[in-house]
């Protein structure tokens, strides 16, 4: 008979061996096993379009700035003559500093509130990694430190990543009424009650111009009436502008929402892109800045905004960072980049009223003058996912399904194929 102390011992034996095989069977079915799919990205455009072997096919997904003949663009009197200075400088390529490049940060906030703005003495500022990565500084620094519910409200529709972005960051999503389907323009009115109807002290997100991915923005009239309810209401307002100087060809002109707001005493937080207006998407260069109450305010808000900054990517790139500080420091640059911007923002409405023009010439009884009364980048057409869908199979021509096109992709070559084929869509 065996003894005890020989019984438990065996028993203990047993068990090592049961969890031994439990622990195997478990790293026999990988660590990760539990990971779900996620939800596939936004990538159907592009592949409809490379898998389509039409030759005169249209692309007008793409997020990016094209040329007359489609080609992706890089200005050549301004970025190409800024980035050769760079390299003949033969700079050294050591850490930029938690908040970036300073020549840049410094510029950077003169062209969004302007060289004489009473906020630039108590502006917090650090370089980000372009307009998603200063969204995603504001988010994190709201989330940690707004006294206010951690809840933002962006407009309906918005830019696709705005969600996620804000999300991620521990913010609470909801959305204000903004564009209206059956005008295929603004929803003032909806937009004013929702600011007034929301818990005082919200949080909202605003773009400062050439709303993506509607093209719809207030009028500078309405901007007034929309930071005096903001203003009523308490609320905090977040600016995201990644196409000053793009929508317009006006830098001023694009950052009146922004400047508007400073003037009547909001210390509002800022996202910049240099995306757009620069053509430096690659190069991933943006900018996020609060407006403090004063200098010992702005000195706390800069020591969180570091703390916030270090442990996500320690401090930004500086190539691309460099090019735009020379462009904006730079007087003879700058004229010139001016000049390309307005002539790329140009370009774009110039296509609108071409694509206008052509649709009425057609014979289209329909009203297309949202599609010249729209700004930026995109435009919504009013057309339904259906049409949408017709247009890409029975005409190679390829956009979101909920009726957004980029501009940038029509062309002299290609407006007058668009125009018929949305005409036999949508008559």
């Amino acid at each position: 008979m065996l003894s005890t102390l020989r019984v438990a011992t065996r028993g203990a034996a047993v068990a090592r061996r049961a969890t031994a095989f439990r622990f195997q069977a478990v790293r026999a079915g990988s660590t990760w096993a539990n990971v779900p799919q996620g939800p596939p990205l936004q990538k159907g455009i592009t592949e409809a379009f490379k898998a389509d072997s039409f030759d005169k096919k249209i692309n007008l997904g793409v997020g990016a700035y094209r040329d007359d003949k489609g080609k992706p663009y890089v200005l050549p009197s301004s970025v190409r003559a800024a980035e050769q200075k760079v390299v003949s400088n033969n700079l050294n390529k050591e850490y930029a500093g938690i908040t970036g490049v300073p020549e840049f940060t410094k510029s950077a906030a003169v062209l969004a509130y302007g060289k004489d703005s009473s906020a630039l003495d108590r502006l917090v500022i650090t370089q980000s990694i372009s307009g998603t990565g200063a969204l995603r500084i504001g988010a994190a620094f709201l989330e940690r430190f707004y006294p206010g519910a951690k809840k933002i409200y962006i407009p309906n529709p918005s830019w696709a990543n705005h969600g996620a972005v804000f999300k991620d960051a521990g913010l609470e999503v909801e959305k204000y009424r903004y564009y209206n389907k059956d005008t295929i323009g603004l929803d003032f009115e909806g937009m004013l009650a929702d600011l007034k109807a929301a818990p005082k002290g919200s949080i909202f997100l605003f773009h400062a111009c050439a709303h993506n991915p509607t093209g719809v923005d207030p009028t500078p009239e309405q901007w007034k009436e929309i930071s005096s309810a903001v203003k009523e209401a308490g609320h905090y307002a977040f600016f995201d502008m990644a196409y000053q100087g793009f929508a317009s060809g006006d830098t001023n002109k694009d950052a009146f929402a922004v400047r508007h707001f400073v003037a009547e005493g909001h210390n509002i937080c800022l996202a910049q892109s240099f995306a757009k207006n620069m053509g430096l998407y690659g190069e991933r260069v943006g900018a996020f800045s609060i407006v403090a109450e004063n200098a010992e305010e702005k000195k706390r808000i800069d020591s969180q905004v570091k703390i916030l900054v270090r442990p996500l990517y320690s401090n930004p790139p500086i190539h691309g960072a460099r090019i735009a500080a020379e462009i904006l420091n730079d007087p003879t640059l700058y004229k010139q980049w001016l000049a390309e911007v307005k002539e790329m923002a140009d370009r774009i409405i110039t296509m609108r009223a071409l694509l206008k023009d052509n649709l009425e010439k057609l014979g289209s009884k329909h009203d297309w003058s949202h599609i010249t009364s729209q700004i930026g980048m995109f435009a919504y057409t009013g057309l339904d996912a259906a049409q949408m869908d017709s247009l890409a199979k029975e005409h190679s021509v390829y956009a979101t399904k909920d009726g957004r096109i980029s501009v940038a992709g029509i062309t002299s070559e290609n407006v007058g194929r668009l125009a018929e084929a949305i005409y036999k869509v949508k008559g």
